[in-house]
C-alpha cells in the first residue's frame, strides 16, 4: 500500500471528467483511476500502470490527461 494520494484538486478534474460525455475512453479511464487513489488505502493496479505509461511517452493526449497519468504513475508500486 502506498501512503500517497490523489491531490483534491486533481480529484476534482477527474470528476469532471468522468461527466464529461466528450472525453476519450483513456482520459476516463485514467480519470476513475485518480478518483480511486483519493482513498491512502487503494493502489494503483498493474494495468492502470501501463496505460499511464503509454499516455506518458506519446504525443498524441492533452496536458490534462497526461496529468492523471503523471498522478497515477507516481503512485504506483516500486516493487513491480
Amino acid at each position: 500500500m502506498t501512503k500517497k494520494t490523489s491531490s483534491p484538486g486533481l480529484a476534482t478534474k477527474a470528476a469532471t471528467t468522468l461527466r464529461d460525455p466528450n472525453a476519450s475512453a483513456i482520459k476516463k479511464t485514467l480519470a476513475g483511476s485518480v478518483m480511486s487513489q483519493a482513498n491512502p488505502a487503494n493502489q494503483t493496479g498493474k494495468k492502470i500502470e501501463t496505460i499511464a505509461s503509454a499516455v506518458l511517452r506519446s504525443e498524441k493526449y492533452s496536458a490534462e490527461t497526461k496529468a492523471f497519468a503523471g498522478s497515477l504513475v507516481s503512485q504506483s508500486n516500486k516493487a513491480r
